[in-house]
């Protein structure tokens, strides 16, 4: 499968690409506009690059949209975040339901606001038999805390030490069902995973850019998905050897 760009064709996409959207704050900061209007601009900007993504055939998407850790932020930028995210779930559901995205949100959801998680329990409902791309939202989560919560859950139901395997404990995180995470995209400039799919990203591709996710356009996407297509995935083991004249060297 490739995609035909003005860069051309680009052969080996990934399956499941993951983003941190990071810079909306810093994103209205630059302009003068309150944080929330940055975070707003950024979830217009989810649309358009949802459509791009499925139009190249890619089966699974994450977004890392509110993190375990984003409690810490003032209290009226998280009560505005949730309202603003209530507002995008309910909004966006029905353009992606037409689309036959289905969507699947993870992370800690029974602490969230009941509003947002009627908007969230609505949207799964509405979009659970589409066979499209499978969207994740990743919502009071955190890599760690899903990592333990799995390992309650087997210990909860009882499961003999000596069962659990990675298969195993992979159908106990919240993204049971989800392949492996292919390529993580990390907008904003900073070099670092902050807590997110820490298991299933264990082997994955990462793309840093200093451009900010209300900025990361179309363009910035195919340019990371043409650096994924160069890149050699050894998980661990070596080059397979090169050929010469015929014989392995």
């Amino acid at each position: 499968m490739g995609i035909s760009t003005t860069m051309g064709k680009i052969p080996g996409l990934p399956k499941h690409v993951a983003f941190i959207m990071d810079g909306n704050g810093r994103w209205a900061e630059q302009r003068g506009l309150p944080r929330l209007e940055g975070h707003r601009s950024g979830y217009e900007n989810i649309r358009p690059l949802i459509r791009c993504l499925d139009k190249h055939g890619i089966k699974f998407v994450t977004l890392y949209a509110f993190s375990t850790e984003n409690w810490g932020r003032p209290e009226d930028e998280v009560n505005g975040l949730f309202q603003l995210l209530e507002e995008v779930i309910d909004e966006e559901s029905r353009e992606l339901h037409k689309n036959g995205v289905k969507i699947r949100h993870i992370g800690r959801l029974e602490e969230l606001p009941e509003r947002m998680r009627k908007s969230i329990d609505q949207s799964e409902k509405l979009t659970v038999n589409n066979t499209g791309m499978t969207l994740g939202v990743a919502l009071n989560y955190g890599g760690r805390m899903e990592i333990i919560d799995a390992a309650r859950r087997l210990i909860a139901r009882g499961v003999p030490p000596q069962d659990i395997d990675e298969k195993l404990l992979g159908d106990y995180l919240y993204t049971a069902g989800f392949p492996d995470v292919d390529m993580v995209i990390r907008t904003g400039g900073e070099i670092r995973t902050s807590n997110f799919l820490i298991w299933q990203a264990a082997y994955s591709e990462y793309y840093f850019t200093p451009v900010l996710w209300p900025d990361f356009k179309e363009g910035d996407l195919e340019k990371a998905l043409l650096t994924y297509s160069r890149r050699q995935r050894r998980f661990g083991g070596l080059q397979a050897k090169a050929k010469c004249s015929g014989k392995e060297s």
